[in-house]
């Protein structure tokens, strides 16, 4: 038996995908604000703060939690869809920007617990817990992209993250992974990361992979994407623009 709801899913889509939860009577799905994208008859949809995991929890715990989510530049609160009807009926949900849904159990994780990026959490059953997790290592948090505070997940029933691009999911034996550290979306709670430089002086000016490379170690499994939004934002701004940018930043520097 799961503490978690035990939701039924299917994903559409490739490039762009869309999320539909399955919920039988009173059961719940969680998911960030505005992430919805239909649902069908019976369903009934609360903002509350928190992520309901635990019913006794007080306004000052509530509190603490949605303001976590806060400092990690999510959403005060979240969005609870519950199932009111009979038989079952359906919600659905897409991510922010084109890419990919990642389905994970967290049951089958290493601690029952995965530790995301902080916008990669789209939806996941009520039960699951979601805190703030600090990486202790402070080059991590002033050069990773991922930044100094991740988003830790955790309980029996299944999480769905989002990623830009393709997702690659690399399993570690006790071996050292190095990733361009935008490309990091999620990793298991045995894993080690840090931030190292992107070899010589040559290599980190003139290499094109950035000055920093994100330094994944240990045992688990490791989930990538192959386009983060920052570099698709990049990719869809004009040169020009770039230019001037870059232009009036020298130009205000000099100054």
């Amino acid at each position: 038996m799961r503490n978690a709801h035990e939701i039924d899913f299917r994903i559409f889509g490739n490039d762009i995908q869309v999320l539909e939860i399955e919920l039988d009577p009173n059961e719940t799905v969680i998911a960030e604000a505005g992430a919805m994208v239909y649902m069908e008859e019976g369903i009934d949809f609360q903002t509350k703060m928190g992520d309901g995991s635990n019913p006794s929890q007080g306004f000052l715990g509530k509190l603490v939690s949605a303001g976590s989510r806060l400092i990690t530049g999510e959403s005060l609160f979240m969005t609870h869809f519950t199932h009111r009807g009979y038989g079952k009926s359906r919600v659905a949900f897409s991510a922010p920007y084109p890419g990919t849904i990642l389905p994970l159990d967290l049951q089958q994780l290493s601690g029952n617990t995965l530790i995301a990026q902080k916008d990669a959490f789209l939806a996941a059953a009520l039960g699951t817990k979601l805190a703030m997790h600090f990486n202790q290592k402070l080059g991590s948090g002033l050069f990773g992209g991922e930044g100094f505070i991740l988003q830790r997940l955790s309980g029996d029933g299944l999480a769905f993250l989002h990623a830009g691009g393709t997702i690659v999911e690399k399993e570690l034996n006790n071996e050292t992974l190095r990733v361009d550290t935008g490309c990091v979306v999620a990793f298991e709670q045995g894993i080690d990361f840090s931030i190292q430089r992107a070899g010589g002086l040559k290599s980190m000016i003139f290499g094109g992979e950035g000055i920093f490379l994100a330094t994944l170690r240990g045992t688990g499994k490791v989930w990538l994407q192959s386009m983060p939004v920052k570099k698709l934002i990049e990719a869809l701004v004009p040169r020009g623009e770039n230019a001037k940018k870059e232009g009036g930043f020298m130009s205000s520097f000099l100054e």
